[in-house]
């Protein structure tokens, strides 16, 4: 479907630059844009290596595995349908950890793991249970205690300045997604009957 949307943006902006007779400017933007991404792109190559070595460190050294206790009682709390030892709580927490760690592309491996756990406990396979839509919120909106690989990339000596005010809007986004998940999941309409979807 993405894919879709993008050639349907490419073309329109084509046709767009055609009919206004401006189809050189959209051939020189084409050109410098993919000029602007690839030394994007190399930038971040060094930010990353060095984010995903310290993740690995921290694997390695059971960092994560400390992160992982601290967090288990809140996730026992937020996940009651999912069974304690059940090995999803071990993926979601470690997907929770590396988002706290600013490490979205570390984490994101962990996230399809725990989903496919979840998936396992799912009664109804064409519907997401609470726990999944609780992990996806949570996900979405995930706390970040350290900024984002990219994000100090492209701030550079700025990005110290923006540390405060993302753990306060990332805290914020977290505590409303785990409130509307709540509501939600108590009104009729979101609840599922057995054999069906309301």
């Amino acid at each position: 479907m993405l894919n879709y949307i993008w050639f349907g943006m490419m073309f329109i902006g084509v046709v767009v630059g055609a009919l206004t007779g401006n189809i050189d400017a959209v051939t020189e933007a084409a050109i410098d844009m993919a000029k602007v991404a690839v030394n994007l792109a190399i930038g971040l190559i060094g930010i990353m290596a060095m984010w995903l070595g310290i993740m690995k460190i921290a694997a390695e050294s059971g960092l994560i595995r400390v992160i992982a206790k601290g967090l288990r009682p809140i996730t026992i709390r937020l996940f009651p349908d999912v069974p304690e030892d059940h090995p999803a709580i071990g993926s979601i927490v470690l997907n929770m950890a590396a988002n706290i760690l600013g490490l979205g592309n570390a984490a994101t491996p962990l996230g399809l793991k725990a989903m496919e756990e979840l998936q396992e406990l799912n009664p109804q396979k064409e519907t997401a249970t609470n726990a999944m839509a609780m992990f996806l919120a949570l996900n979405t909106s995930s706390v970040q205690l350290i900024l984002p690989a990219t994000v100090v990339a492209l701030m550079g000596a700025h990005s110290s300045q923006i540390f405060i005010t993302t753990i306060i809007a990332t805290g914020m986004s977290t505590i409303a997604a785990i409130i509307a998940v709540n509501v939600l999941q108590k009104m009729e309409r979101f609840s599922v009957i057995e054999g069906s979807q309301a």
